[in-house]
């Protein structure tokens, strides 16, 4: 399909000759005749692309020929844009009166350009007189065709997209399936839809998915796109996002996968797997392992094309999701292309649409794509086309269905760039749309099909919107507001996209350093944690490479890496970059050169560390997208910002060091996203200015509000009529110009913004008494988060109850506000949709009530889900009509005792309590308050001083009654804690048989903590700076379920211990008891679940002496026992050992040779090393670590060396406090050279 590129790039290309101002440019540099030579011979080229892509499908020499074309037009596009550029930067500098330019005559430059040029232009005219010439061989014709209407109004899907026809009986069947309780071995079954792509298993599953009977029957859901790469950390973390709401960093799988077992536990669950590709069985334990601690009756719906995996999971016979029947598919195709459930209405459609439907196979898939390309075409002759095409006829190999195939072939040229371009991104990726279509603007897409009165943008959005229509996108089922592709469409856009468009991810890169690339003109690369140089060897071929693109969402918490080779050597080499995006690494810097890319109309350097950007940045006057969103250590802008004339989008939310806009912004009158306003400055930025952004919209930030003298200057930014869907308002203390509140309360009332799009209101230390009556008014219908803080002048609060969309709320620091009542709530039904409540440091607040509210059955947060109430000492009245059953988060901070007893009475279905420096908290309110959380699965108890332990003995002998759903436990900073139960200082196993369900326990910074009695399901145990713990206890059968053990700073704990023997004899611990003071004594090596093992910083403490560690350990962290590691014996560290953090006492070893007793295994990936201070080499006893990654060295002052032969394959390397190795490693030291390719070096 090489001809839609060819015919978009020459429509571009005949624009560009067409302008006047290049018209001006090509007369003063004398070239005007190769140009008219080039017009004209691509005229007679063009003629011949209606015949060409015809014959295309079925002529590989036309396929070859048309290629050749395209590449060519990429050649010419660049040599026009070249020149436009130049024509750009004159006139300038024209503009300007450069004192240099004063002394070089024009003619001189026209002449040194026009040089460069002519040898350019007759190389090109000679390749395509010679591509003309071609014609008679492959017998192109000039051929009529119905030229498409390429500003015809855009249409909409003219149906629901939940409309399915001829599902009923499999529905109905599978719904008995997922309600049913038949037996299975664990507490989950599998309900598999097997079948081949397209034929509607994802939409049947959607159906079961939202099926009222089925939502109610199961208590937690969950929904998982698998794709081809099996990835169980991704899949196991999606699925505890959806079961719990969080956002909440892991740092390995286990870990992860233990708290999403401890959330699942004992609840029925349905998990839907879409799109499972896999044939392992390992990969599926991989994942499921969590799964089998939910309730009995809990399903796994998996949708699947491959009956592989099910086999080994013990299906026999699978029954297939059929094919629709002749009449289902009918009645389908109809619905699409005519919005009718038959043809009665339009006869003489009837028989080529039969045929359609026919080659179709009923599937669904492809009847809809189909049916929507022919919605409201009543042209029989059309139809008739489509159902004699001979793209029904080639061979795949099955893999792109013909009929979709059929559908791209139809799409207007222009919409046909746009789907190639998606082949960019990879399987299942979430794509927005508005991210999307400044891509498509920058690589010059949508320059061909711009109508008068519409932006660029706008159009583009319309593009994206017919492609939907027509299924070549779909919504995505986990965010309204983002889009999917279809595995199968993604399969034809990669396949009709070619050799000019290529998608590097992980498992491709030996293939690509293979491939040929001097054709490739767009290129992606997936986001990832470590991005080595070497990644891209072999793309010095593609000269002409316009897309650079790093595709993926930066997870949280986690850093990426890029290699600083890309940016110093490889991105100079890509002249003719119109794309490039470096969002979302860890890059401080970007080189000079990227101001030297001339022909770059988009730049996103998001979530990076940089602090400024170059000058030349300016000279990029082609510049359409700067993104700079979330660069946290940006403090500054270029000055000459006036030169980028063609800047549209200009993205700097979440920037709080930059406190200036640049200068020379506000005269950038094409602007339409500048998402933060920064009023006043130093260059002195005005908000009346804004008027003059015609086509602002989407977020925006306005700071400074202070500097603003009154409401007309506020009024005169006419933000009412742009369409804003953030916006948030901020005033300073520091030089206000408006002290009076009313004059604020005008300047908030004149700046209301657009009703119908707003999703999201921010207000920031706003000084009025009250809040103008906009804020809070229900006709702002799709807002759904507000956050107000520091308005501490006003006495109440705004009226935000009526909010119907509302589903996030955050108060902070208004502390005049004492009582929240009905003036917040309003009448009827209050907050519906909020999900999330956050009230912080309200210091005067002492009532909180809803009695007031008037109506019979009124009632407030029906969704509440989370509430946080942090900073409010003086809140102790809280009277709310209803309990909060929805919510199952609750946290508390620095409040008294009876806001405490009094919330936690009336949520009984809280999982999930923080609590901490809760005032008057003693030992006999928190008795009484421990019996009201039968439901809590994760407990959080710090700073509360006054509790001595967590329960106490009636409490314990009850034990029905404590904390009996209990999986994670941290106790921090509680000063006078001493142990978690009363008995457990008397009898060390007393409490061993309590908290039965707890997996997770960690102790930390309890100064008087001295035994701890572990429970006997505990998996991860994180103990540290507990200075007078002596004991840590595990009973006959304990601890064999531990994973992660962490032990720091304890001075005083000499051992773990547990009960050995048999029958009555029990070896019970004394306490410093030298008998056996060694870490054998909690028998390591039968640990066969630990993975991950701390231990640091106690000096009482020694190591097995016969070295044996637990045999499935891949991590551990090990220093500053009783011995120095130079001393210790030899060590049988497991081959399955990975990750090794040793920390030294004393050392004495010079040479790591010394040090060859440890038997370091070749598994090591990570290896850190810290303060051993005789260390002076590492040159020799590491050349056996082939596998390492990760090197760090740390507090060794003599150390000068690195072992050199580990460099090249290294991902990270970190020096602290190494002075010679700090110089030899800095840029310029002797060690650069070697190691400047790491992705991440970091040096202190």
């Amino acid at each position: 399909m090489a001809e839609v590129i060819a015919s978009s790039l020459i429509e571009i290309i005949f624009q560009k000759l067409a302008n006047e101002a290049f018209k001006q440019v090509a007369r003063a540099q004398g070239i005007q005749s190769e140009l008219k030579k080039l017009t004209r011979t691509l005229s007679q080229i063009q003629a011949l692309l209606n015949d060409a892509s015809q014959k295309e499908i079925t002529d590989e020499a036309v396929q070859q020929w048309l290629n050749d074309l395209r590449h060519l037009a990429y050649e010419i596009d660049d040599v026009l844009d070249d020149l436009a550029t130049d024509a750009m930067q004159r006139e300038f500098t024209k503009q300007t009166r450069s004192k240099v330019r004063r002394f070089i005559p024009t003619c001189c430059t026209n002449f040194l350009l026009s040089t460069r040029m002519n040898p350019k232009l007759d190389n090109i005219n000679n390749k395509l007189q010679d591509l003309e010439k071609e014609k008679d061989r492959l017998g192109l014709i000039v051929k009529g065709g119905r030229s498409k209407d390429l500003n015809r109004k855009f249409q909409t899907s003219l149906v629901d997209s939940s409309s399915i026809v001829g599902r009923q009986g499999e529905k109905d069947a599978l719904v008995l399936k997922l309600l049913g309780d038949e037996p299975c071995i664990e507490n989950f079954s599998i309900v598999p839809i097997v079948g081949m792509g397209g034929v509607g298993k994802t939409t049947l599953a959607k159906l079961l998915y939202n099926d009222e009977q089925v939502k109610k029957h199961f208590k937690l859901k969950a929904w998982v796109c698998v794709s081809e790469e099996w990835d169980p950390f991704n899949m196991s973390y999606i699925i505890f996002q959806s079961v719990t709401g969080e956002t909440k960093e892991f740092k390995d799988l286990n870990l992860l996968q233990v708290a999403l077992r401890d959330q699942l536990r004992d609840k029925l669950f349905l998990l839907v797997l879409d799109d499972v590709w896999s044939e392992s069985s390992d990969d599926w334990e991989s994942l499921v392992a969590p799964l089998k601690a939910c309730a009995p009756g809990s399903k796994i719906i998996m949708t699947t094309r491959k009956e592989t995996l099910l086999r080994q999971l013990g299906f026999g016979k699978l029954n297939h999701l059929q094919s629709l029947s002749h009449d289902n598919a009918m009645c389908l195709f109809a619905h699409h292309a005519l919005g009718a459930n038959n043809f009665d209405s339009h006869p003489r459609l009837k028989a080529p649409g039969e045929g359609i439907v026919k080659k179709c196979d009923g599937l669904p898939l492809a009847l809809i794509t189909l049916g929507r390309l022919l919605r409201t075409n009543e042209d029989e002759i059309k139809w008739k086309e489509i159902e004699d095409s001979e793209i029904w006829g080639l061979e795949e190999g099955g893999k792109i269905i013909p009929a979709l195939r059929l559908s791209y072939h139809e799409l207007p040229a222009y919409l046909k760039q746009l789907f190639a371009y998606c082949s960019l991104f990879a399987k299942d990726y979430a794509f927005d749309k508005e991210d999307l279509v400044l891509l498509w603007m920058a690589e010059g897409f949508l320059k061909q099909v711009r109508l008068r009165k519409s932006t660029v943008e706008r159009l583009g959005h319309e593009c994206f919107d017919e492609l939907l229509s027509r299924s070549f996108f779909q919504h995505s089922p986990n965010d309204e507001s983002l889009f999917v592709m279809h595995d199968l469409m993604n399969d034809l856009a990669t396949a009709v996209a070619g050799d000019f468009f290529f998608r590097l991810e992980k498992e491709m890169e030996k293939n690509f350093r293979k491939r040929a690339l001097d054709k490739c003109r767009h290129m992606s690369f997936v986001c990832e944690e470590y991005v080595a140089y070497k990644k891209f060897e072999g793309i010095e071929g593609a000269k002409g490479l316009r897309t650079f693109l790093s595709v993926g969402v930066k997870e949280r918490g986690q850093s990426n890496y890029l290699s600083n080779k890309v940016l110093v050597d490889l991105l100079p080499e890509l002249q003719f970059l119109r794309v490039l995006s470096l969002s979302g690494y860890e890059i401080s810097e970007i080189p000079d050169s990227i101001g030297k890319l001339k022909h770059l109309r988009y730049l996103n350097l998001s979530q990076t560390k940089i602090t400024h950007l170059q000058e030349n940045v300016c000279d990029l006057y082609n510049l359409e997208t700067l993104i700079l969103f979330g660069c946290n250590l940006l403090t500054k802008l270029p000055n000459n910002f006036i030169k980028l004339k063609s800047l549209r989008h200009l993205d700097i939310r979440d920037t709080p060091l930059l406190k200036d806009l640049p200068l020379g912004v506000a005269k950038l009158k094409s602007l339409q996203t500048l998402s933060k306003i920064i009023i006043g400055g130093e260059n002195d930025f005005s908000i009346t200015k804004l008027k003059d952004f015609e086509n602002l919209h989407g977020k925006v930030s306005i700071q400074g509000l202070e500097k603003v003298k009154d409401a007309t200057e506020a009024r005169e930014a006419n933000l009412s009529q742009k369409r804003l869907t953030e916006f948030e308002v901020e005033w300073s203390d520091a030089s206000r110009i408006t002290p009076m509140e009313t004059t604020d309360n005008a300047i908030l009332d004149a700046l209301k913004p657009y009703n119908d799009c707003l999703e999201k209101l921010g207000i920031v230390n706003y000084l009025g008494l009250e809040f103008p009556k906009w804020v809070g008014d229900p006709s702002f219908r799709q807002l759904a988060r507000v956050s107000i803080r520091g308005c501490r002048k006003c006495t109440s609060l705004p009226p935000l109850g009526q909010l119907q969309s509302l589903k996030e709320l955050s108060i902070q620091d208004m502390g005049d506000v004492k009582v929240v009542g009905s003036e917040f709530f309003g009448t009827g039904l209050a907050f519906p949709s909020l999900e999330r409540l956050s009230f912080q440091n309200m210091s005067g607040w002492e009532v909180w009530s809803t009695n007031s509210r008037s109506g019979v059955g009124d009632s407030v947060f029906p969704r509440l889900q989370e509430l946080k109430i942090k900073g409010c000492p003086n809140l102790v009245e809280v009277s709310l009509k209803a309990p909060l059953l929805s919510l199952r988060v609750l946290k508390i901070n620095n409040c008294g005792n009876r806001l405490m007893t009094s919330l936690v009475h009336v949520a009984p279905s809280v999982t999930k309590l923080k609590i901490k420096s809760i005032s008057g908290l003693t030992n006999e309110v928190w008795r009484g308050i421990i019996l009201d959380l039968k439901a809590v699965e994760d407990l959080e108890v710090r700073r509360c001083d006054e509790i001595r332990y967590l329960w106490e003995s009636k409490e314990a002998e009850a034990s029905n009654k404590v904390l009996v759903n209990l999986r994670k436990l941290y106790v921090l900073e509680c000063k006078n804690l001493v142990s978690l139960g009363e008995k457990d200082e008397e009898e060390y196993n007393y409490g061993s048989d309590l908290l039965t369900s707890l997996s997770l326990l960690q102790v930390f910074r309890c100064e008087n903590f001295k035994h701890l009695s572990c429970p006997n399901n505990i998996e991860t145990l994180r103990i540290s700076r507990c200075y007078s713990m002596a004991c840590v206890f595990f009973s006959k059968g304990g601890g064999q379920k531990l994973k992660s053990v962490t032990i720091d700073y304890c001075k005083k704990l000499l051992l773990l211990k547990k009960e050995l023997g048999e029958g009555g004899e029990k070896n019970k611990l004394l306490i410093n008891s030298k008998s056996m003071p060694m870490l054998e004594n909690l028998q390591l090596q039968s640990l066969t679940s630990l993975t991950t093992l701390h231990i640091r910083n106690c000096p009482s403490m020694d190591v097995p002496t016969a070295g044996v560690w637990p045999p499935n350990l891949r991590g551990l962290y090990i220093g500053r026992l009783k011995k120095p590691i130079s001393e210790w014996g030899p060590q049988k560290f497991p081959s399955t050992l990975v990750d090794l953090a040793l920390l030294g006492k004393t050392e004495a070893a010079t040479n790591w040779s010394q040090l060859s007793h440890l038997h370091l295994p070749s598994s090591l990936t990570g290896l850190t090393i810290w303060n051993f201070d005789n260390m002076e080499t590492v040159s020799e006893g590491l050349q056996h670590l082939t596998s390492l990654q990760h090197l760090g060295i740390g507090w060794c002052s003599k150390i000068k060396d690195l072992p050199e032969t580990l460099l090249p394959s290294l991902l990270s390397l970190y020096i602290w406090e190494c002075p010679d190795l700090k110089e030899r490693c800095s840029r310029g030291g002797s060690y650069w050279p070697q190691i400047s390719h790491i992705p991440c070096i970091g040096i202190d």
